[in-house]
């Protein structure tokens, strides 16, 4: 049987969330030069695979017993998620510009009062954790109580790791790239030289950047 992270990687490579480019790496916000690239964008247009991610996050708030007030989401791929699982779970829901607004009341945090709050915060994916980071901040500006995040997929990085440590918040996933890759290549929509590229950059991302630049 299936675990959840299995369905939730599955679910990602049914809608061609998952594409290789070795020949023409994209560049993350760090810097990182990638072979592979998430789309999880594509979700809110298949409702079966989008239902079982949703699914699977108000699965593991249960399962790890997550106290919250509020779920907020990250823009803009974190909004459809976080505001799917609020209306699931009859939550309130707000979301966190990635930036303050030129014009209007300036904020960044939208949709509602967060002070004294516990905020949990949805995210679609993390490399770094940066932009993650940055709306916990936001967050707790505002005087919101955030301790967790909850991520679909992440890279698995010891990078953000560390960040996510250092900003006291435990970071909480549905699945990691490692899961989506062995899934990939095990039903063959990944061949088994794009499986080897993508883990030889798992294994040291800034070591293929620098080799690939």
């Amino acid at each position: 049987m299936a675990s959840a992270e299995q369905k939730v990687a599955r679910a990602l490579l049914a809608i061609g969330a998952v594409g290789v480019a070795k020949e023409e790496p994209i560049q993350f916000k760090s810097g990182i030069l990638s072979p592979v690239y998430m789309d999880n964008r594509k979700l809110i247009s298949h409702p079966k695979e989008w239902g079982i991610v949703i699914t699977a996050f108000a699965d593991l708030i249960k399962k790890r017993r997550l106290a919250l007030d509020i779920i907020a989401g990250i823009e803009s791929a974190g909004i459809p998620h976080s505001s799917a699982l609020a209306f699931m779970l009859k939550k309130p829901s707000v979301f966190v510009r990635k930036e303050v607004k030129g014009h209007g009341l300036k904020k960044r945090v939208e949709g509602g009062e967060v002070k004294g709050k516990r905020v949990l915060l949805i995210e679609d994916l993390v490399t770094t954790g940066g932009s993650s980071l940055s709306g916990v901040s936001a967050l707790r500006d505002e005087s919101a109580k955030v301790s967790d995040c909850l991520v679909i997929i992440e890279y698995g990085f010891a990078d953000a790791a560390q960040a996510f440590r250092d900003a006291k918040v435990k970071l909480h996933r549905l699945t990691t790239f490692a899961t989506v890759l062995n899934e990939g290549v095990t039903a063959g929509s990944m061949s088994k030289e794009a499986g080897k590229t993508v883990k030889e950059w798992l294994s040291d991302p800034w070591a293929w950047t620098k080799q690939h630049s």
